[in-house]
């Protein structure tokens, strides 16, 4: 049966976090950031682009230890899983995902509190009534413009 091992292997991706910042290997991240800077692998530079990535990461991991009770643990979950995806682990991917996770739900928080209807959307209807919020119009994306025509000189 083939169910059981998908499911072993994808449940590491639904796992809860605990409520502390994950350790995460950053090594290979670093590394990869270090070479592709443009130094040859046996150059000195290579050491030290590493080591400031990796000073970088520890500071960032550090100001994530600092607001991570303020982050919903929802976004503490899928974010450390996101991050923690395809085996380059950065602590600065973690926090950007993170903050922008908490700046949409105060974004949608602020939206739903400013957009309470003053009227009914719906016409006609009692005033026992329920009605939905009316959400807002979803504008497609704009045809491509013709492209002009193409015409052949006349041949006098």
């Amino acid at each position: 049966m083939i169910l059981p091992p998908v499911l072993i292997l994808g449940a590491h991706l639904i796992m809860p976090v605990a409520d502390s910042v994950p350790t995460l290997n950053v090594d290979q991240v670093c590394t990869g950031i270090a070479q592709q800077g443009g130094v040859s692998f046996h150059d000195a530079d290579i050491t030290e682009e590493k080591q400031n990535c990796l000073d970088s990461e520890q500071a960032t991991r550090n100001e994530l230890a600092k607001q991570w009770s303020s982050f919903a643990p929802a976004d503490k979950t899928a974010c450390t899983n996101e991050s923690r995806m395809g085996g380059d682990s950065s602590y600065t991917e973690l926090l950007t995902c993170l903050e922008m996770a908490r700046d949409v739900r105060a974004m949608q928080n602020d939206s739903n509190a400013s957009s309470a209807p003053a009227t009914p959307a719906v016409a006609h209807t009692p005033a026992t009534a329920h009605t939905a919020p009316v959400s807002p119009a979803v504008v497609p994306p704009l045809a491509p413009a013709p492209a002009p025509s193409i015409t052949q000189p006349s041949q006098h």
